[in-house]
């Protein structure tokens, strides 16, 4: 490859240029949601995130096997080992099957990510479907010593492990910190430290979901699927692992000790993190009335709403920051991105109109070396967006007749910035463009005809009437030498 792609990965703490363990393919895998309730912001960042770099190693040639997974099983209430099974919670308060709301919440997710034009991954495997998988690889870690059986529960040994190896390295704890910082809760006196965490859990008399293995009737703690379905689908060593920051400690800090304990090794090569979402300055979270879900945003049926927002001015907003920053969310910045993403759609589509006009080549190889230059950077998708809007001037420029541009280097403008905005961005035209507001386009272009017979007759009291009523319902008219373009204001 000829580019240089640079990723920070989170357990060197420092950009490395990203060279997979074979020269064409990539493994890639992400943490999927749990999926006990409507998808909200907390979902839709690490999508759009490892959806950027699933397209963009896609765009530099590489093969990508990209796995994100479902959890349906073994995630409890507050991350623990203790407590309610999330999804068997809300199957007992909706009185339902566990199984009931996994499949409803799994197509409400992938309905809202289809609606960020968020990629499907290669594979999609859920935590119930690989239990025998599961009960393997806590067999293997009891093998080699880094685990014990208590009251029928399996219980990571964190102490043991941490005399060979070191827990704690991704996240920057240390045993020391851990031991003083956790307290014993109740029911976790079977454990031989409280920061021992669960690799089988015996289920209790009112769990739903169960197994039976050579231990007790049970089922998987949450930590374990994503060690053992990664692996299992990319490799005992695989290329990229991502996830959102919260999910750094302690549930990527365990993965890593599960399958050092297995194998021998580590299994992950570059690990990634995006950054969390506040609303308004504040964390998100239903206690403080901030907790916003995506369909809340798109019907803006939410107290904190001003108005409804599209799928794609919520993508366009997320890649307007960093992955590793925090992103906030506020009605200002959000109509921002709204009028920002519009000025893209608007530029593409005066792109497609432009002919070749005389041989003063403009050359836009230069703004594609500083795009290819910020994503290599880091997926630094905020100088992309910049750099697309000084993209933007020059095709406003050109079509207004004020630049000209070869046959040639159109053909290249046109490639480079819809591969950047459609193709790696992952931005979509909004649904029936031709459709502008509540009148057609077909209709505001026949109206503006007679407008144009108007000033031939020289009936300009009518021109500047019809003009004027068009502003009014949001219709910009702007009079060229051979006609007219239109827009909806904002």
């Amino acid at each position: 490859m000829d580019n240089q792609l640079q990723i920070y990965n989170t357990l060197s703490r420092e950009k490395e240029v990203f060279k997979p363990l074979h020269p064409k393919r990539v493994g890639l895998y992400v943490c999927g949601p749990t999926v006990y309730g409507e998808p909200h912001l907390g979902h839709a960042r690490p999508a759009v995130t490892y959806d950027l770099l699933f397209r963009y190693l896609k765009y530099l040639g590489y093969k990508v096997r990209y796995v994100r997974n479902i959890t349906d099983v073994g995630h409890l209430e507050n991350d623990a080992d203790e407590g309610e099974d999330k999804i068997a919670k809300k199957a007992r308060l909706d009185q339902l099957e566990p199984m009931e709301v996994v499949e409803f919440y799994t197509r409400s997710y992938h309905r809202h990510m289809d609606q960020m034009n968020v990629e499907r991954p290669s594979i999609e495997p859920r935590a119930s479907g690989h239990i025998p998988e599961q009960q393997e690889m806590v067999q293997k870690i009891l093998e080699n010593g880094y685990a014990y059986v208590s009251n029928g529960s399996v219980y990571f040994d964190v102490a043991k492990y941490n005399e060979k190896f070191q827990y704690g390295k991704l996240s920057g704890r240390n045993l020391e910190d851990l031991q003083s910082n956790t307290r014993t809760l109740d029911g976790q006196n079977e454990k031989r430290n409280s920061f021992d965490f669960a690799l089988w859990k015996k289920a209790n008399p009112e769990h739903i979901m169960r197994w039976k293995s050579t231990w007790s009737e049970g089922f998987p703690g949450w930590h374990l699927e994503c060690s053992v379905m990664s692996t299992k689908y990319l490799g005992e060593t695989f290329d990229i692992h991502g996830g959102g920051m919260d999910l750094l400690f302690p549930h990527h800090e365990c993965e890593i000790a599960q399958s050092v304990a297995a194998q021998g090794e580590e299994a992950v090569r570059y690990w990634m993190h995006n950054n969390m979402v506040t609303i308004n300055g504040q964390k998100m979270g239903k206690s403080l009335g901030n907790f916003i879900n995506l369909q809340e945003l798109f019907s803006g049926e939410h107290k904190l709403l001003e108005k409804a927002y599209s799928p794609m001015t919520i993508r366009f907003f997320m890649l307007q920051a960093h992955y590793r920053s925090t992103l906030d969310f506020s009605n200002e910045a959000l109509q921002a991105a709204e009028k920002g993403f519009d000025r893209l759609m608007k530029a593409a589509e005066t792109l497609d109109k432009i002919k070749p006009s005389g041989d003063k080549a403009f050359d836009p190889a230069k703004h594609k070396a500083k795009m290819l230059e910020a994503m290599n950077d880091d997926l630094n998708s905020p100088v992309v967006i910049a750099q697309l809007f000084d993209l933007v001037k020059v095709i406003n420029s050109i079509s207004e007749g004020k630049e000209q541009i070869a046959a040639a280097e159109l053909n290249e403008l046109k490639e480079i910035f819809n591969s950047f905005v459609f193709g790696i961005l992952g931005l979509q035209k909004p649904e029936c463009a031709d459709e502008k507001g509540d009148l057609s386009g077909e209709l505001i272009d026949m109206i503006l005809e007679i407008r144009q017979e108007a000033k031939k007759n020289k009936d300009f009291a009518t021109a500047d009437l019809i003009r004027d009523e068009l502003k009014a319902k949001g219709v910009i008219v702007k009079d060229k030498k051979d006609g007219f373009e239109w827009e909806l204001e904002g």
